[in-house]
C-alpha cells in the first residue's frame, strides 16, 4: 500500500494539440509505478476543453472543482464536483471548462490505454 498526498505530486504543464490551451496534470498513478492504472488529476482553466477523441479502454472522470462539459457525437451533458463520467472504450467524445468556470477532474484509465485524437 502506498499513501499518496495530492498536495506532494509535481504539477505539469500540459500543452498539446488535443487540449484548446494549456492545462495542468497530476499524476499520482501511472505506469511509472508499474501500476495497472493511470490516475490523472486534470485542471483544466476557464474555457479550456479538449478535443473529440478515444480511448483503447474505459475512462472514468470524477469531477472535483468547477463546472464542465462531456460531448459525444450525440450527446452534451453538463457535470459539477462529484459527478461521475464513464466513457466506454471506443467512444468519442470530449470534455472541459464551460465559459467562465475553471474544471478539473480525475481521470482512471487502464495501463497503457492508447488515446486518439479524432480529426473531425
Amino acid at each position: 500500500m502506498k499513501v499518496i498526498h495530492l498536495k506532494k505530486v509535481k504539477k505539469e504543464k500540459w500543452r498539446s494539440p488535443l487540449f484548446t490551451d494549456t492545462v495542468t496534470k497530476q499524476t499520482p498513478v501511472g505506469e511509472k509505478d508499474r501500476a495497472d492504472l493511470n490516475i490523472d488529476y486534470v485542471h483544466f482553466p476557464k474555457n479550456v476543453r479538449n478535443k473529440f477523441h478515444k480511448h483503447s479502454n474505459d475512462q472514468v472522470l470524477i469531477v472535483t472543482e468547477g463546472k464542465g462539459i462531456v460531448a459525444t457525437r450525440k450527446k452534451v451533458a453538463k457535470v459539477k464536483k462529484g459527478d461521475i463520467v464513464w466513457a466506454p472504450a471506443g467512444e468519442e467524445h470530449w470534455h472541459g471548462a464551460i465559459k467562465g468556470s475553471k474544471f478539473s477532474h480525475v481521470s482512471v484509465t487502464r495501463a497503457k490505454t492508447k488515446l486518439t485524437q479524432i480529426e473531425k
